[in-house]
C-alpha cells in the first residue's frame, strides 16, 4: 500500500512534483557567462556541506508534503534558504558550499522521502521541493558574489526506486514468504508434545523450520544471472522489468529529454530496462570475509544499492553519454564549481588495471574539458568512496592511458580511511598518534622503512596519486590528488562526532586537526552548533531550529562552538602554510596510557613564505613534545631556526610563546584535548 503526508495546503503544489514545478524548470542552457576561477587553489578553501532540505526554510510556496516534525521526511529546506542565510556562512569562515542533489527525485519509499535527493527520477530536472533553475541559479551567483564557490552533489550509479522485478509473473510488486518455517501445527502441538505428532509430522516440522525463502521484488537479493522470473513450478528466465505510473509519487518512467537536449528519437533513455544491470541487491557488506574479494567487488560495481535503487549500466555508451551530457547541463544552467561524486567505487574497478578507462575515465575528462569550454577553470570533482580500504579507494585518484589517449579520474576522494584510523582512532578512542603518520606516510609512498606502520598494516604506498589530472587552464586543478583529500569529522552517512564521543573537547582536539593538516577541510553544517543526532535520519538536525539539548537558537553566532570554528578558519586563512604547506610529521607516538607525550601528534607545514609548527594533543592530560625520561626524555626537533621565538596562533589559547633552543629542540606544552599553531613573530 503506498501513503504520503498530505495537507490541503499543499495538495495544488503535487502537480508541482510531479511535472517538475514549471516551464522554467526545463530550459535549455542560457548564454549567461560563467565564473573563471582562474586562480583558484583548491588548497585554500574551507568546503561546508549542506543538506538542502535541513539548513533553512526560505520560501514556504515550495513546502509540498512536509511532515517537519519526522525524521524520515521532507522539512522545507529550500535553495532560498541558503541564499537567505549566505551572510552567517560569510560570518564562520568557509570558501566552498557543497550542497545536496538538486534532480527530481522520485517522491517517497517505504514511507521515507526523498529530501536527502539521492532517489534520482529525473536527470534534467529539479527538484520542486527546492526551487526552480532560476532560483538555483540565484544562489550560484549570490554565493559567488560572497567570494564562495559551490560545490554540485552527483549521483551517476543509480537511480530511485522507479522499477521492480515481476519475478513471478503477476503484474504487481510483490514481497513473498515461501517455505514452511515453523507452522502453527509444529510451534503449538507437536513442539509442545510430541507424542500428539506422528514421526512423519515430526520430520516435516524438523525440516520445515530450516526453510524459509523471502523474495522482495522491489530489492531482491544479488543474482549474478541477472534477477530470474520464478514460481513454485521452477525458473523461468530473466524477470520482467516494469517501471512504475505512479505521478503523485514521482514514480513514473523517466521521461524523454527535450528538444534542445538533441537526443536522436530511436535512442534509448533511462525508462529503458537495457540501461540498468538488473542484477539485483548487493548483500554482502554485512559479513564480506565470508566472500572471495572479487565475489565482493563484482556485486558492488553491479549490484543494485539497498533499499532498491537501480544500478545503471554505466558501461553501456549511450548510458555514459547521456549520464555526461546531463552534468554538463547542470554546470552550463548553474555554473558550479566542481562535483562531489556518490558511490564512486560503485562503477568501475580501476584496483584491477588503471589503463582500462571505463565510466570514470570518460566522465572526469570530459566534465572538465566541458567546464574549461564555458570559460571554467579548476574544476574540482573528488569522489565518495564509504570504504576504509585506501588501496581500493586510491586507486580512483589514478589516471590512465589506452587506445584513445591519457585520461584521469578523481581530483580527490572523501578521505574515510582518515576518518576510521585517524580521525576515530586517535581522536575518540585514544590509540597511539603514529597512526595519522602512518596514513600520512602511506598515502604519500613514504612508508617503506617504518617497521611500526608495516606491523600495523599500513603499505607503503603511494596510495593516492601523485600525478594532476589536467592543468588549471584546461579544466583541471593543477593540484595532484594526494595534495588535496577532502578531510572530515562526520557528515550526512555516519554519526555526528559528538554523538560518538560526547565530549566537545575530543571535539575541538579533532577540529584542530582538521583545520591545520593538509588537504581539504570538510565541516558538516551543524557541527559548529554543537549538532549531535546519531545515525541517519538523525544526524541531519534541522538548522534552523538551533541546538536545543544547549539552548542555541538557529544560526547562533555567539556560542562558544561557533567563535572556535570561525577562529580555525580565520587562522587557517591567514597563514599560507597552514593551507599550501607540505607536511613534514615530528613527533608521534606508539603506545598509549599516561606518559609525558600522551596524545601528542606534532607535524611542520612547510611553505615557502612561512613555516609552522603544529602540536596536538588527543589524550585527557597536559603533554609535551618529549619523550619519558626513561626513553631518554629527547624532545622534538624542529627545523626552525635555534632561538627563534615561536608565537601560539591556536584560537581560545593564551599566545603563550616558546623558544627553539641551540641544538634545534624545543619543548612544547599542551593542555588535553588541544593543540598548538606555533610561528615565528
Amino acid at each position: 500500500m503506498r501513503s504520503m503526508f498530505r495537507s490541503v495546503a499543499t495538495i495544488a503544489l503535487l502537480g508541482a512534483v510531479a511535472c517538475g514545478g514549471g516551464a522554467s524548470d526545463l530550459e535549455h542552457p542560457s548564454d549567461r557567462p560563467h565564473q573563471a576561477n582562474t586562480n583558484v587553489d583548491w588548497r585554500d578553501q574551507v568546503i561546508y556541506q549542506i543538506l538542502v532540505d535541513r539548513f533553512e526554510n526560505g520560501d514556504p510556496n515550495n513546502d509540498i508534503n512536509v511532515a517537519p516534525s519526522v525524521p524520515g521526511r521532507y522539512h522545507g529546506g529550500d535553495w532560498q534558504g541558503i541564499i537567505d542565510r549566505l551572510d552567517y556562512l560569510e560570518e564562520l569562515g568557509v570558501t566552498a558550499l557543497w550542497i545536496s542533489p538538486v534532480v527530481k527525485n522520485t517522491e517517497e519509499d517505504a514511507g521515507f522521502a526523498s529530501y536527502h535527493g539521492y532517489w534520482t527520477q529525473d536527470f534534467l530536472r529539479p527538484n520542486a521541493h527546492f526551487g526552480d533553475i532560476a532560483k538555483l541559479r540565484e544562489l550560484v551567483d549570490a554565493a559567488h558574489a560572497k567570494g564562495m564557490l559551490v560545490i554540485l552533489d552527483v549521483v551517476t550509479n543509480h537511480m530511485g526506486q522507479l522499477f521492480y522485478y515481476d519475478i513471478n509473473g503477476n503484474g504487481q510488486p510483490d514481497d513473498t514468504l515461501s517455505g514452511a518455517g515453523f507452522s502453527h501445527t509444529c510451534l503449538q502441538i507437536c513442539m509442545n508434545n510430541p507424542s500428539a505428532c506422528s514421526a512423519d509430522e515430526l520430520r516435516y516440522c524438523e525440516d520445515g523450520s530450516g526453510y524459509l525463502e523471502r523474495i522482495i521484488e522491489w530489492d531482491p537479493d544479488y543474482d549474478a544471472r541477472g534477477v530470474q522470473g520464478w514460481t513454485s513450478l521452477g525458473f523461468s528466465g530473466d524477470a520482467d522489468i516494469r517501471f512504475t505510473d505512479w505521478p503523485e509519487s514521482n514514480r513514473t518512467p523517466p521521461p524523454r529529454p527535450p528538444e534542445w537536449f538533441d537526443w536522436p528519437d530511436d535512442k534509448a533513455w533511462f525508462d529503458d530496462p537495457s540501461w540498468y544491470n538488473r542484477k539485483g541487491r548487493v548483500y554482502v557488506w554485512w559479513r564480506e570475509s565470508d566472500y572471495s574479494s572479487d565475489f565482493v567487488r563484482t556485486q558492488e560495481t553491479v549490484g543494485d544499492f539497498p533499499g532498491g535503487l537501480k544500478d545503471l549500466n554505466t558501461d553501456n555508451p549511450d548510458v555514459k553519454e547521456a549520464l555526461i551530457r546531463s552534468f554538463q547541463y547542470w554546470i552550463k544552467v548553474a555554473d558550479f564549481d566542481g562535483f562531489r561524486i556518490d558511490t564512486v567505487k560503485h562503477v568501475d574497478r580501476p584496483e584491477l588495471d588503471r589503463n582500462q578507462r571505463g565510466f570514470w575515465g570518460d566522465f572526469t575528462t570530459e566534465i572538465r574539458k566541458y567546464a574549461h569550454s564555458l570559460g571554467k577553470d579548476n574544476f574540482f570533482i573528488f569522489g565518495e568512496g564509504f570504504d576504509g580500504n585506501d588501496e581500493l579507494i586510491g586507486s580512483y585518484t589514478f589516471g590512465g592511458t589506452d587506445a584513445k589517449g591519457t585520461f584521469g579520474r578523481f581530483d580527490s576522494m572523501f578521505y574515510f580511511a582518515q576518518k576510521y584510523r585517524g580521525v576515530d582512532a586517535v581522536f575518540a578512542q585514544g590509540q597511539p598518534t603514529k597512526n595519522l603518520e602512518c596514513l600520512y606516510n602511506s598515502r604519500m609512498g613514504r612508508n617503506g622503512s617504518d617497521a611500526w606502520c608495516s606491523a600495523n598494516g599500513y603499505k607503503p604506498g603511494p596510495m593516492y596519486s601523485g600525478t594532476p589530472h589536467m592543468a588549471s587552464d584546461e579544466g583541471g586543478i593543477g593540484l595532484a590528488p594526494n595534495q588535496v583529500m577532502v578531510n572530515f569529522l562526520d557528515n550526512h552517512d555516519l554519526p555526528r562526532f559528538l554523538f560518538e564521543k560526547n565530549d566537545p573537547n575530543v571535539l575541538r582536539s579533532g577540529l584542530a586537526f582538521l583545520m591545520t593538516w593538509d588537504g581539504i577541510p570538510c565541516v558538516y553544517y551543524g557541527t559548529e552548533q554543537a549538532f549531535a543526532g546519531g545515525v541517519d535520519p538523525k544526524n541531519r538536525e534541522d538548522m534552523w531550529r538551533g541546538n536545543a539539548a544547549l539552548n542555541y537558537p538557529g544560526f547562533d553566532t555567539s556560542n562558544e562552538h561557533f567563535e572556535y570554528v570561525q577562529g580555525l578558519v580565520e587562522m587557517r586563512k591567514a597563514n599560507v602554510a597552514l593551507r599550501r604547506g607540505e607536511v613534514s610529521p615530528r613527533w608521534s607516538t606508539t603506545v598509549g596510557g599516561a606518559r609525558r607525550d600522551a596524545g601528542i601528534f606534532a607535524f611542520e607545514r612547510v611553505a615557502p613564505e612561512q613555516t609552522v609548527l603544529v602540536v596536538i594533543n588527543a589524550s585527557e592530560q597536559q603533554s609535551e613534545t618529549c619523550a619519558p625520561q626513561t626513553e631518554g626524555g629527547a624532545c622534538l626537533q624542529t627545523s626552525l631556526p635555534a632561538g627563534s621565538t615561536l608565537k601560539d596562533l591556536m584560537p581560545g589559547n593564551d599566545g603563550e610563546t616558546f623558544v627553539v633552543r641551540g641544538d634545534g629542540t624545543i619543548a612544547v606544552t599542551v593542555p588535553p584535548r588541544t593543540g598548538r599553531v606555533l610561528a615565528r613573530q
